[in-house]
């Protein structure tokens, strides 16, 4: 079973109002770069992930605003939750296509502010 809102594209040559508080798209804008939104995107770039598999990526967030951002972001339809007919249900969350549209400008910019921290400002490495 998969689940997520699909969003109708504009019109040709409709543009979104986007600096009106009614627009959808400021909605996701706002989910996409709250202070979660892009660490999930993020850590969902390479593979799908179950919840605590992300939960465990994602240092520092608590269960309860994961289950938050994942349930906006997959209701806005940038991420889909496919849940496995088993004993317990295994749920896994990985990018739509519309998802892996919006991540891939957020890991640019991740992996430009990661290559230019200096070194001595980046965390010891594991291993």
């Amino acid at each position: 079973m998969v689940e997520g809102a699909q969003l109708e594209q504009a019109e040709a040559g409709k543009r979104y109002e986007v600096f009106h508080t009614d627009c959808p798209a400021r909605d996701m804008v706002d989910h996409v770069t709250s202070r979660w939104g892009i660490w999930v995107l993020i850590s969902l770039r390479s593979n799908d992930l179950r919840f605590f598999e992300l939960r465990d990526s994602i240092q520092g967030i608590s269960e309860k605003m994961l289950a938050q951002t994942l349930r906006a972001l997959v209701e806005d339809g940038l991420i889909r939750r496919e849940v496995a007919p088993t004993t317990p249900p295994q749920v896994t969350y990985g990018l739509t296509e519309f998802g892996q549209d919006i991540g891939e400008p957020l890991t640019d910019l991740f992996d430009r502010i990661t290559k230019r921290l200096p070194a001595d400002q980046r965390p010891p490495r594991n291993g």
